[in-house]
């Protein structure tokens, strides 16, 4: 029998740094000190690999390396997207619209939005988890200044058609600026800004096995935003300050890595051998429709997450309930999907990356069936 020390399932939440990272960002604390900024040998050394990783990174967007700005990560690049939009066109109109699932990053700004003068219209899911495009495009008005669709649901995993609403709101001659959150689909499925016919997007690394503390937003060419901070000239006087080469580092090596593994079968295969296990051990159970092949949100009506949760894991077995930053608050998202309370209540979030088993997914099974019935054997 295989003995597992800690089986970690919340790789929605932040994932482990792979190995290329490690060596990577290793190499760059302990032999590259130098400011990119500064104009003398070291520093020139760094901005060239500062360029490199911004040529990394852009490639696997399908984009120009000057479309790229670093950031801290995927919440400061969801914020200055939004803030940076509705400024640029605040003299246009006052009017925002996004979806009632966005995440936190998103959401709280939007709210924050709305007590500063603009109104934000929240487009609501089927139970399915994905909004309509009819819904989305009779949301906006002429006045509306910025569309907001994140690409996958960070709780579900749920594909949003984002294409699809960027399409019609241009067929329509709609004005508005286009931004997603695409930080659970990048590595994770097929797409490019140019393909989805957005404005901005945002991206983080640890999402990819990379480090946390950075992020990058990509603009389109030709837009111009406000910088999201003053005092010097970096990332092309978009963002001021000193660029964490080491977290940059990690996080195109870590690009590179996940170009290399092309993990999507392999990831497919962990949520069928997760539905195939579950039908078995626990036919009660039910998974919602899979969208992005890492994300699988898994119901057990009449059981409560966090009780789960909180057994599973003094079994070394690591999920969550929904997202990281609710810190084990009840899921909006679920809530704006409608689904009944006992669902709602009885909802866990696994998340899968390239380096979880089969074996890793079947113990899991095995152990969410054991407690289930420990814990709640009615």
């Amino acid at each position: 029998m295989v003995i597992f020390l800690s089986i970690y399932l919340d790789n929605a939440a932040t994932t482990p740094l792979c190995p290329e990272a490690i060596r990577e960002m290793t190499r760059i604390l302990s032999e590259q000190y130098g400011n990119p900024s500064s104009i003398y040998a070291p520093g020139r050394e760094a901005l060239a690999l500062l360029d490199a990783y911004r040529q990394t990174v852009a490639e696997a967007l399908g984009a120009r390396p000057e479309e790229i700005t670093f950031t801290s990560g995927g919440t400061e690049a969801n914020n200055w997207a939004i803030r940076a939009a509705v400024h640029k066109l605040r003299r246009r109109g006052k009017h925002i619209v996004s979806t009632a699932i966005e995440h936190d990053s998103v959401r709280q700004t939007l709210a924050e939005m709305g007590q500063s003068g603009f109104e934000v219209t929240l487009v609501g899911p089927s139970k399915d988890g994905a909004v309509s495009v009819e819904d989305v495009c009779q949301a906006v008005r002429p006045d509306t200044v910025l569309v907001s669709v994140m690409l996958v649901n960070n709780e579900t995993g749920v594909l949003q058609p984002v294409s699809e609403i960027a399409g019609a709101l241009r067929a329509s001659g709609s004005e508005a600026l286009i931004h997603t959150d695409a930080v659970q689909a990048f590595m994770e499925i097929p797409f490019s800004p140019k393909e989805l016919g957005i404005d901005l997007l945002s991206v983080s690394a640890h999402k990819i096995h990379g480090p946390k503390g950075v992020g990058a937003l990509w603009k389109t060419p030709g837009l111009r935003l406000s910088p999201l901070l003053f005092g010097g000239q970096q990332e092309h006087g978009r963002r001021a300050g000193t660029e964490a080469l080491h977290n940059i580092a990690g996080f195109a090596a870590a690009v590179t890595a996940a170009e290399a593994a092309d993990a999507g079968a392999h990831l497919r295969r962990l949520q069928a051998v997760l539905r195939e296990t579950l039908k078995d051990a626990l036919p009660d159970a039910s998974v919602l429709p899979m969208g992005a092949p890492q994300i699988a949100s898994v119901s057990l009506p009449g059981c409560r997450s966090e009780v789960l949760m909180n057994d599973l894991d003094a079994q070394g077995i690591y999920i969550s309930r929904s997202s990281a930053c609710k810190k084990g608050g009840r899921s909006h998202v679920l809530e704006a999907m409608r689904l009944p309370p006992a669902v709602i209540d009885g909802t866990i979030r696994v998340g899968f990356s390239r380096m979880n088993t089969e074996e890793e997914v079947r113990v899991f099974v095995l152990r969410l069936q054991e407690t289930k019935m420990r814990l709640f054997p009615g």
